[in-house]
């Protein structure tokens, strides 16, 4: 509403005069006038941009919420505390930052290759990188992180050490040495051409979730010294590859137990089917003791999906989910996907039952 003086009274004695002296006079009134117009008082002429009609549904709604007379106000339920103690995030680097992903003197692990046949028939390939000393040891057991690139890009943008590459290996080096983040196997699969932006139905797995169920996870359990366990499994992705978070990971956290969007998120015109179809996922109120980490969102303040991002966001918030958001500089590029893998990888796979 916009409360305004007749002009007549505009510099007046009374023109800062409540217009309603009591409720039941400002009751008189909305019940004198239907719809949109001019409500008269005895001081102050009151412009109705709504109509009445929503005006008394908005007041009934606070009536019905409204604690008894004299009794107590009704709180919502308090929220419960994760499976395991909530991380703190460690700050970003500088954009500019490249220490966290040189190629130091530590003890470094390798990457290799490997190729299978997916659930199709199709000939597939991944880069698998494999922590320092991890053939020291054949009964040591790793956690794997499920690390995807975004669109345009295969299974070997996570390892290059372009300017405009992963450095996944180097930054994963530097923090196992320097004792900020567990030892993990890191599988990077090619999801070019599998990966759709329509969230699926919940009970029904796209192409990108079977060649994950099917093929990928069962032939890296079978072939690596893996923690063959959703505890040991975590999922994270960039633009394209936050599809895969979303759909993949959402779908079947009885496999995976954190999930990790960078750079990433639904177009406008998907949010509503985005909700709709895990509004049964959302509204479940044990949903979020199947994240051993809150489910993490980071973006950059120039980024072309910032917005997208916040749109699935601002969903998961609506129902309560509990998340980490992280706002960065830059936009959607290399720079602020190697921080945001440094900046998970310290708080993955933490110790907890």
């Amino acid at each position: 509403m916009r409360f305004s003086d007749p002009p007549s009274n505009r510099n007046g004695p009374n023109r800062n005069r409540n217009p309603f002296p009591s409720a039941s006079n400002a009751s008189n009134h909305l019940g004198s006038f239907p719809g949109n117009g001019y409500l008269m008082t005895s001081r102050r002429v009151i412009s109705l941009t709504f109509s009445v009609a929503l005006m008394w549904s908005a007041l009934n709604t606070m009536a019905a919420d409204a604690p008894p007379a004299g009794g107590p106000r009704r709180m919502p339920p308090m929220p419960k505390p994760g499976p395991c103690p909530l991380p703190i995030l460690p700050a970003l680097p500088k954009m500019d930052d490249h220490s966290f992903y040189e190629n130091r003197d530590v003890p470094h692990g390798k990457v290799e290759t490997v190729n299978y046949k997916n659930f199709a028939g199709a000939d597939k390939r991944m880069h698998i990188y494999l922590p320092p000393g991890y053939d020291a040891n054949s009964e040591t057991r790793y956690p794997v992180l499920y690390l995807n690139h975004g669109g345009g890009d295969d299974d070997s943008k996570w390892t290059s050490t372009e300017a405009n590459g992963g450095h996944a290996q180097d930054i994963l080096d530097n923090l196992i040495a320097d004792g900020k983040a567990h030892p993990m196997i890191i599988v990077m699969p090619n999801t070019r051409e599998i990966v759709s932006a329509n969230p699926p139905p919940m009970d029904e797995d796209d192409n990108c979730t079977k060649e994950f169920l099917q093929n990928i996870i069962p032939y890296v359990d079978t072939h690596y010294q893996t923690k063959a366990n959703r505890a040991g499994r975590a999922i994270a992705g960039l633009s394209m590859g936050g599809f895969v978070v979303m759909h993949t990971g959402l779908s079947h956290l009885d496999t995976f137990s954190e999930l990790y969007v960078y750079s990433s998120g639904h177009f406008p015109d998907a949010h509503s089917k985005f909700e709709e179809r895990f509004k049964g996922l959302f509204s479940d109120p044990e949903t979020n003791q199947r994240f051993r980490v809150p489910i993490y969102f980071a973006a950059g303040e120039t980024d072309i999906a910032l917005h997208n991002g916040q749109g699935d966001l601002a969903i998961i918030n609506r129902y309560g989910i509990r998340n980490f958001w992280v706002l960065s500089s830059g936009g959607h590029e290399w720079a602020n996907w190697r921080r945001y893998l440094w900046q998970t990888a310290q708080i993955m796979f933490p110790d907890c039952e």
